[in-house]
């Protein structure tokens, strides 16, 4: 008998703090054939299956995603769901930290909205990014539940094909999992909490050894997203298991492991405020000093507009920066207008968000990128001793071939800016060294005096003194259940 699983998600990170709603304009949007020939879901192989795609929607984090653009892309989502019936499965592939403007626990609304349709026996399965939120609300929802495990993210496939995998497992041997949880009223940002750094380091290597305990199917540690001030923001312990006893003393380890290091978690490379961070560059004998603008990281919700590192970077009439890069449609514009090899007057900064500081230079247009659609257009600009790729659109520059595509060698720069928290698995080996500056932004690291008027409480580090036992809750179709 071949099987029918449908596929499809939504799949963003959303900063409550920033003003800039996502646009339907600002997803990648698969559907049909399309999802199914992207290399992002090349996994889906499986012998003796149907896969029916539906539609994933996926954006590059920024900040709530505007109500119509949310429900348009539900609404089409579950009119191709309803057209794919009957199943026998279907998959979500998710991230978990989305925020609909005008709306709690987007995920839950959008899981149990599939539930609806596709009834209360077809078992559904998640993969979810480690920053994501869960609810008791997503949980109720799900049969089978996979979490990252590395940040950087670089098993995100291996999650996907573990989630996947998992929906093949029960659809052919018939075994039935159900899902646990312990929330953990702790919320850390990533830079803090990297896999790449003790503790996490342990904590994650150590998820693997609950799987192989028996009647557990995978195990898992969510940090959480700490930038979006909304009521489910937790971490928490997540395991899908066919044995209910082992379910909970699994989450419940995990999770009161994690309390217990709550204080131990710090960040990985050498951190300060951008002017001490500049000084220890301006020193640096060696190269490339990559320098990471954390509060206006775009892969974790800044804006990616703002100008105070160009800023401080000209005060010092720095020699030798590139600086990838600051996202200002109009000043992109402005360079296309003027072409290359010219010299413009500029306003660099605060397009999108007026909040974010801006700086008024004299640029040299060095070369312009021009893919064919106007919102993809980047333009190099030089100003003094400082390289500046402006982008049209918000995105980040955490690959090497977004500087080799501009001409630039980031090996050789002597000092390399990139709007990011913890550096990419591309930038981190060439790092010489890896600098963070805590600078502002909307997801400013110092979370402590970020917006906190809707979370939880007690809620550490926003409060410290209190006291937390973990105690593990089942999905509601997984009670009832032998």
């Amino acid at each position: 008998m071949t099987l029918r699983i449908a596929v499809g998600g939504i799949h963003t990170e959303c900063s409550t703090s920033s003003p800039v709603l996502m646009q339907p304009e600002d997803f990648r949007v698969l559907r049909g054939r399309e999802l199914l020939n992207a290399d992002y879901f090349s996994f889906l192989n499986a012998d003796g299956v149907d896969h029916l795609p539906l539609l994933h929607a996926r954006a590059v984090p920024g900040g709530p995603v505007a109500r119509h653009t949310y429900e348009a892309f539900k609404a089409e989502f579950l009119e191709l769901l309803r057209a794919s019936l009957p199943l026998d499965g279907l998959y979500l592939a998710m991230h978990g930290a989305m925020n609909v403007d005008g709306m709690d626990d987007a995920e839950g609304d959008w899981i149990s909205a599939a539930r609806a349709v596709v009834g209360p026996e077809l078992p559904i399965a998640a993969s979810y990014d480690l920053h994501g939120n869960v609810t008791q609300k997503i949980i109720d929802q799900l049969d089978i539940f996979a979490g990252y495990r590395t940040a950087p993210h670089i098993d995100v496939r291996e999650t996907m094909v573990r989630a996947w995998s998992m929906l093949i497992r029960t659809l052919t041997t018939g075994e039935k999992p159900g899902v646990a949880w312990a929330p953990v009223p702790v919320l850390l940002p990533g830079e803090r909490t990297s896999t790449e750094d003790e503790p996490a380091k342990s904590f994650y290597a150590r998820l693997p050894d609950h799987d192989a305990a028996e009647g557990i199917w995978d195990a898992n540690l969510m940090v959480g997203y700490v930038w979006a001030d909304e009521p489910r923001g937790t971490a928490c312990a997540v395991v899908t298991a066919t044995d209910k006893a082992a379910a909970k003393a699994a989450a419940e380890s995990i999770a009161q492991s994690y309390w217990q290091a709550r204080q131990d978690f710090q960040f990985g490379p050498v951190t300060a405020p951008l002017e001490e961070v500049l000084e220890l560059a301006e020193k640096a004998e060696t190269k490339p000093v990559i320098l990471a603008d954390s509060g206006d990281n775009p892969t974790g919700g800044g804006v990616g507009d703002r100008a105070d590192v160009l800023k401080a970077l000209l005060a010092r009439n720095f020699e030798g920066a590139v600086i990838g890069g600051i996202t200002d449609r109009p000043a992109v514009e402005a360079c296309f207008k003027a072409g290359a090899g010219s010299t413009l007057r500029l306003t660099i900064g605060g397009s999108l968000d007026p909040a974010s500081p801006s700086v008024e230079v004299e640029a040299q247009v060095v070369s312009l990128d021009d893919p064919s659609s106007e919102p993809e257009r980047q333009a190099v600009v030089k100003i003094a001793g400082v390289t500046v790729i402006l982008a049209a659109r918000r995105r980040p520059y955490h690959n090497i071939a977004d500087f080799t595509r501009h001409g630039i060698d980031p090996a050789t720069v002597r000092l390399l800016v990139v709007k990011s928290g913890y550096l990419s698995p591309e930038l981190a080996p060439i790092a010489n060294p890896n600098l963070m500056a805590l600078t502002d932004g909307v997801i400013n690291q110092d979370i402590e005096r970020i917006s906190n008027k809707r979370r939880q409480r007690p809620c550490y580090p926003f409060q410290k003194d209190f006291e937390f036992t973990a105690e593990a809750r089942y999905s509601s179709r997984w009670i009832d259940r032998p």
